[in-house]
């Protein structure tokens, strides 16, 4: 492959008009590639846990365009994650374009075109956001704009919950295989998050001694799961009221919620067992850990009250998420958007977890969650607009040029 061009001195990016490199960029995005990239991530069925074969598929894809690609396991032998990297060979910077390839498991659907959209499996969630950024990093390479710090793409599998819990991108956060900061295209761009809440699942199952009865034959001194499972609900509606007050200005409110209960078999049957479970979320600066505790000994001190055993699982998702408007990469995304768009990305909370909480949480590395204009994700019917997808690539290919071509991080 033939070497990019590099450009002279002179247009070094402290010189060169803003507009001018986004001209070269577009001359450089082929719709067509991107599209074809994006369908041939999406063919690849891959629910979670299971992500191997299009992790391979996007390697030779990397390889072919000439990018140097390693294979880690992080802890997940099955599938293991692509490390791709494109280096100037001159100091600077290195932004991350970070995704998954894995989708929730439901019915896979093929990759189909209607219209403007593109459908199937991962569409949305996030196999198009991915070849938006690997387009990305094409049109770098094309254009020889890179000509500071380096490019690092990491694709990878255990991102949906509750199959996965983001286990293989974690291990590779605490094993360094990070860039400076972050981009990460999922399906979001209503407004640049700033905030976001830390989350996990709870679930406890109340047990008592014995077996199942009828109802008549029920013994005396034995305790209801139903009564004590009914009592937790009371006492858990309480501890959300009074979490409501403790409000953070973007984030909003940490939460106690409650999604299943579960007890017995027939209308006149004795239980033994009731089951609850559901959500806690927390806002950033509270100790997940401290939340964790809280929550155990709730639960253990309901159960000896109501004469019961509790079997409690506390299962983390992602912690909560904060981002610095004044990191250099909000500044560098903040220009790069303005002059795709025409005007600032305005900020607001995160409405979910997603990776990027990961990044912050484990490295205390700026990310920014933002991708196409997408829907349908966690169902049957997602899509992704096409032209959308341009205008990620090219967000995310001038955010690298200004964050990345300077001297030192």
């Amino acid at each position: 492959m033939n070497s990019p061009k590099r450009w002279p001195y002179c247009e070094r990016p402290n010189a060169v008009d803003l507009n001018s490199v986004l001209g070269r960029l577009r001359l450089t995005l082929n719709r067509d590639r991107l599209i074809e990239t994006a369908r041939a991530l999406i063919a690849v069925p891959s629910p979670t846990g299971q992500a191997g074969a299009v992790l391979d598929r996007a390697a030779e894809m990397l390889q072919s365009d000439g990018l140097s690609v390693s294979r880690v396991a992080a802890g997940h032998d099955p599938a293991p994650a692509v490390v791709a990297r494109m280096d100037s060979g001159r100091p600077g910077r290195t932004l991350q374009f970070d995704g998954h390839l894995d989708t929730v498991h439901l019915p896979f659907c093929p990759p189909k075109l209607e219209g403007d959209r593109l459908c199937g499996s991962g569409a949305s969630d996030m196999k198009s956001g991915v070849a938006a950024a690997i387009e990305a990093m094409r049109m770098l390479r094309s254009s020889g704009l890179l000509t500071r710090g380096a490019i690092l793409l990491t694709l990878h599998d255990l991102h949906e919950a509750p199959w996965g819990r983001g286990e293989q991108l974690d291990r590779m956060i605490v094993e360094g295989i990070v860039g400076d900061a972050v981009l990460l295209p999922e399906p979001f761009c209503e407004h640049l998050p700033i905030a976001g809440r830390g989350a996990a699942t709870w679930k406890v199952i109340l047990r008592r001694n014995g077996l199942p009865v009828h109802e008549v034959h029920r013994p005396a001194d034995q305790p209801s799961v139903i009564a004590a499972g009914a009592e937790l609900v009371r006492h858990l509606q309480t501890l959300d009221d009074q979490l409501k007050h403790q409000v953070h200005p973007v984030a909003g409110r940490p939460s106690v919620f409650i999604g299943q209960f579960h007890s017995g078999e027939i209308y006149n049957q004795f239980p033994q067992e009731a089951m609850l479970e559901g959500t806690r979320r927390w806002l950033p600066g509270t100790d997940r850990q401290a939340v964790e505790a809280e929550m155990r000994q709730f639960f253990a001190k309901l159960a000896c009250d109501h004469g019961v055993e509790a079997d409690v699982e506390f299962r983390l998702i992602r912690d909560a998420f904060s981002l610095d408007l004044d990191s250099p990469l909000v500044t560098k995304f903040q220009q790069a958007y303005s002059a795709v768009v025409g005007r600032p990305l305005p900020t607001g909370p995160k409405p979910f977890v997603d990776d990027g909480n990961s990044f912050w949480a484990l490295a205390q590395i700026a990310a920014i969650t933002h991708g196409p204009r997408a829907g349908g994700q966690h169902t049957v019917d997602e899509w992704v607009s096409l032209e959308d997808l341009e205008r990620v690539a090219l967000i995310y290919a001038v955010t690298a040029w200004l964050f990345c071509n300077q001297e030192t991080a």
